[in-house]
């Protein structure tokens, strides 16, 4: 089903995410959530036209400059969407005139964002505008832009200014200076240049006009060079404007001036560009999409992280990488973390290994930073910084500046102190040589970073000669709530870990590669006696843990901090650090993020210690109730869902993955505005795949034991592993046979017309779709004798919408027509009649005939025609409403009957917030529901179990002779609306809902019920 985030105003279909109505008190979240990008920038949803307080912002993948305090932050280059639309004199913008109707639109599975309003100007004039927009992923240096504009309501004068603004700002501070500008015969162009770090940018765009006379101008004003027409307009004549944009800099090309013009110069027109776009998102999907059945909201969501990461990927640069808030906001100031490797490239890594190898490439280019560091901190080796830009050197602020005027700067000590991201990112490394097998990238990239970073872990560490042990002092962990801490158990594990690998990776490079390996060690100075002090400090290092319990300890003295009882403090709004004070805190148990859980996830994959089940299970009991889940850091939730996975706890695994799932699109930590979560998205495709999927690696390639949460039906994504790609399709248990054979029997007790051949009785023996483990409700004895007497005990209905509450089949005709023209396959009116009540799959396949098509090319048709039918069902109002609808469903409700909704369609739920009726419905089961269509009983049954109710004990409303044929299997009462030709089998035959009274319709199935009995 599509569900609905109210507060949002969202509604999330398949692969597009619906916004109903414009709140400018989320302006600045929204506009990250519509971010559109293609790997090389980043384009926040910021209006056209602009809008008051907005944060408007392009980030190009490496275009960094400093800054006073924060040292370096990505800059905001020069905004290309302006877009000025002009009604009779009146400028089109959102805070002035009346907005009559908004819908906007991310296109997730084309790279689209759309937006279509109805708009009133304060003179009154009524238009209808939209704007469309894609970031090219066929050419990452293309951007485009298209408007339709068309007057409703007058005849006038309409003014478009397209244009280029030179003046970006980072919050305040604009970091471009001026070179020139100017046209061309293709348009214009803009030359900036950033103060600091001198990388030099050139935008060039071009206009194109059609469906009136319309002559362009050339306005070269300083820093905002503007195309400019004006033409007159009728009622009802809509205008196209489409702008191009080309995008260059300096880090890419030595020349950005004439590569802009040239390439404008070139490119096709919107619509070849537009393809060619499409082209390359579909071939992104097909290797990263995960498809869930069962779960709509999880459907979406999961897509939609996905997404935010793959626009953020950079597939043509090596010396970048992706920012912790990607390139969608300013949250960070586009400096890159742990959050990178450990978080985010396992999804690049299992789908498209080439851009997780250009994330770690960053690393190795950036290598002489971290020797900077380390060098600064007096250690030997690369030590990594906390927080990381164009350099490597580190960026993290010293101070963090806060909002009270009177108050005291707060000092963060992570650049200092968190230092596990030295053990971060050879373990990302490691991970990706194992799934690869990529030994011409570890010789040359991967083992210069393995061991230049474990040479400093050994003039990091100390050792202790009273204890004859090693000791790292003085850090913070993955828990940073604790800011000075000694021995904490994921950095000394992981140190040792890394130190492990590191001897594996230079005997290897003897073996194998001895002129890199003594190259290595002369430009690192590593001797035998350094791989000597790494297997010392391996056997000795100082792990804070209980053989006898596997408790392991966080930090030196954590179980003598003050415990504290999170429940006490609920509900509660903000983070814990936040109500009890930063002293306090880091005097207690409460923790910000699973610091020691966190360990055992990343020791999970190879069950190196300390992983084990009994470890999992006595340290998740401990350090899960102390964890400030909600609140704390957004990385825990993801990792704890994939954890309580492992434990079989299903219903926390599915709480915590869907509060992860939604930060962003619910926006429940309050700061989406400042960019989107990246870590956290990277940590649900990691969910989705090692929690849900239960992936584990083994030397023949990836193998699954799902724990797919309730409700999932199906679970399907394929793999990349050493050089072959696997396909996983998993699905929830079938019910028994024996299960099939009761509710027929039941179907055939209450049928007036029962299958009267074998064939027919057997045409329904589809298993449906949930857990063996926990079926569907069934008709038990009782029930079926309380069927069979003279008053039946009906609790509920189930009414199917197409045709009984709503008549969408001329959407869904309009739909599959055009798909057929755009086929060239011939489609009719009486063609679409044997559509009726078919899955959207099965109405394809009719539609195709013997037509050969590959399976991509189905699912390609079948997106394509669900995109048409949401376009047009986007002007659905209660209007739509079928006679007698609305009366009969509140006379059901004030009688205290439940409600619910079985509709074979995927667009169920938008359709019921169409027609304003969700307040009216209790459950719906839709397309995503179940996984065997009607006529198989599933999508009912499915119904009746979220009512709570037995199959006897609801009514089932239909049109279609496959959801009567259902609604008997399920052994329920059918109501079948339309000629008895097409519905005879149901109990009642009616020709609408119009007039129909609940206590007639009861007295005619207790009538029908005496006479079975």
């Amino acid at each position: 089903m599509h569900t609905k985030g109210r507060s949002r105003h969202f509604i999330y279909t398949d692969w597009i995410l619906i916004e109903t109505q414009f709140d400018p008190e989320q302006l600045q979240s929204k506009e990250t959530v519509f971010t559109i990008g293609n790997g090389y920038l980043g384009t926040r949803g910021s209006f056209e036209e602009g809008y008051p307080h907005g944060l408007p912002a392009t980030f190009i993948h490496g275009v960094y400059d400093d800054v006073p305090v924060v040292y370096t932050e990505l800059v905001n280059c020069p905004d290309w969407l302006p877009l000025v639309v002009i009604v009779n004199g009146d400028r089109f913008r959102l805070d002035q005139g009346e907005i009559l109707r908004y819908d906007r639109q991310l296109d997730l599975r084309n790279g689209l964002l759309i937006r279509a309003l109805r708009w009133r100007s304060p003179s009154g004039n009524t238009i209808d505008i939209s704007f469309e927009r894609f970031a090219s992923l066929a050419d990452p240096h293309v951007l485009a832009l298209r408007c339709n504009i068309t007057p409703v309501d007058f005849d006038g004068l309409i003014e478009v200014q397209a244009s280029i603004n030179g003046y970006p700002e980072n919050q305040g501070f604009n970091h471009w200076e001026g070179l020139d500008q100017g046209k061309t015969d293709h348009g214009i162009w803009l030359q900036r240049r950033t103060r600091n770090s001198r990388i030099e940018l050139c935008m060039a765009a071009k206009v194109t006009i059609s469906g009136a006379e319309a002559f362009l101008q050339v306005s070269t004003a300083p820093g905002y060079p503007t195309l400019s027409t004006s033409y007159q307009v009728k009622a009802q004549q809509t205008v196209t404007v489409e702008k191009i944009v080309t995008v260059f800099s300096s880090r890419e090309i030595e020349t950005p001036v004439p590569a802009a013009q040239e390439k404008l110069a070139q490119l096709a027109d919107y619509a070849t560009l537009l393809k060619a776009h499409e082209q390359a998102w579909d071939e992104v999907w097909e290797q990263s999409d995960i498809l869930i059945e069962g779960d709509s909201t999880a459907t979406f969501a999961v897509r939609y992280n996905l997404f935010q990461l793959l626009i953020a990927a950079p597939r043509h640069d090596e010396k970048v990488s992706i920012p912790a808030k990607t390139l969608s906001g300013f949250g960070y100031r586009g400096h890159i973390f742990w959050d990178t490797e450990i978080f985010m490239q396992p999804l690049f890594l299992f789908t498209q290994p080439a851009i997780a190898r250009n994330l770690l490439s960053y690393r190795w280019h950036t290598l002489n930073g971290a020797r900077r560091k380390a060098a600064h901190y007096g250690y030997k080796g690369a030590m990594f910084a906390w927080e990381s830009a164009d350099t490597g050197d580190e960026v993290t602020p010293r101070w963090a500046i806060g909002s009270d005027f009177y108050g005291e700067d707060v000092r963060i000590w992570c650049r200092d102190r968190e230092i596990h991201i030295n053990a971060d990112i050879p373990y990302a490394i490691w991970n990706y040589w194992q799934a690869t097998g990529d030994d011409e990238w570890m010789q040359r990239c991967g083992a210069e970073i393995i061991l230049d970073a474990a040479i400093f872990w050994g003039s990091r560490v100390e050792f202790n000669s009273e204890g004859e042990r090693y000791e790292i002092q003085g850090v913070i962990g993955t828990d940073e709530y604790h800011e000075f801490v000694h021995n904490n158990a994921f950095t000394n594990r992981m140190a040792q870990w890394h130190l492990e690998k590191a001897i594996a990776v230079y005997d290897w490079l003897v073996d194998n590669f001895l002129e890199r390996a003594t190259e290595l060690e002369q430009k690192l100075k590593l001797t035998q006696q350094e791989r000597t002090h790494w297997q010392e400090i391996i056997d000795k290092i100082l792990f804070l843990y209980d053989p006898s319990t596997e408790l392991i300890e966080q930090i030196e003295g954590f179980f003598q901090l003050e415990d504290v009882n999170l429940a006490e403090y609920e509900p509660r709004d903000r983070s814990m650090q936040a109500i009890l004070g930063m002293d306090k805190t880091n005097k207690s148990q409460v923790l910000k993020q699973p610091d020691v859980l966190m360990l055992l996830y990343l020791m999970r994959e190879s069950a190196d210690f300390p992983y084990n089940e009994k470890a999992l299970q006595t340290n998740w009991d401990y350090y899960a109730p102390r964890t400030d889940i909600t609140y704390g850091s957004s990385l825990g939730p993801a990792v704890q869902a994939i954890l309580a996975s492992d434990l079989g706890k299903s219903t926390e695994a599915y709480e915590q993955f869907m509060q992860a799932l939604m930060v962003d699109l619910e926006d429940n930590r309050g700061n989406t505005s400042d960019g989107i979560h990246g870590a956290n998205a990277g940590g649900i495709w990691q969910a989705v795949i090692f929690g849900f999927g239960g992936i584990q690696l083994t030397e023949n390639g990836p193998v699954a034991n799902p724990h797919l949460p309730p409700g999932w039906t199906r679970l399907k994504f394929k793999l990349h592993w050493r050089g072959k790609w696997h396909d996983f399709d998993l699905h929830r248990g079938q019910v028994a046979q024996d299960t099939i054979s009761q509710l027929k029997s039941f179907q055939l007790s209450l049928s007036p017309n029962p299958p009267n051949s074998q064939s027919q009785a057997s045409e329904h023996q589809t298993s449906p779709a949930f857990s063996a483990s926990s079926p569907p409700p069934l008709p038990s004895t009782d029930a079926i004798n309380r069927v069979c007497t003279h008053s039946p005990n009906i609790q509920g209905f189930i009414f199917d919408l197409d045709g009984v509450l709503t008549d969408t089949a001329e959407l869904h005709y309009l739909a599959w027509q055009k798909l057929a023209d755009e086929e060239g396959i011939p489609f009719n009116r009486q063609a679409n009649d044997a559509l009726r009540g078919v899955s959207r799959r099965a109405s394809l396949m009719l539609i195709l005939g013997d037509r050969p098509y590959s399976e991509a090319q189905i699912e390609e048709m079948m997106e394509r025609k669900n995109r048409y039918y949401v376009e047009l069902m986007q002007n659905m109002t209660p209007k739509d409403l079928l006679p007698g609808a609305i009366a009969f469903l509140d006379e059901l409700r004030q009688a205290g009957i439940k409600i619910g909704i079985g509709s074979g369609s995927k667009n169920a739920r938008t359709v019921i917030e169409r027609l304003g009726i969700a307040d009216k419905i209790d459950v719906i089961a839709d397309g995503y529901s179940v996984q065997e269509p009607k006529p198989a009983p599933d999508l009912f049954l499915y119904a009746a179990k979220q009512l709570e109710l037995e199959p006897g004990q609801c009514v089932v409303v239909e049109d279609a002779a496959a959801g009567i044929d259902a609604a008997l299997a399920a052994g329920m009462w059918a109501v079948g609306l339309g000629p008895v030709e097409r519905v005879g089998a149901a109990h009642i035959v009616l020709p609408s809902l119009a007039g129909i009274k609940w206590a007639d319709l009861r007295a005619k199935l207790s009538n029908i019920a005496r006479q079975k009995h």
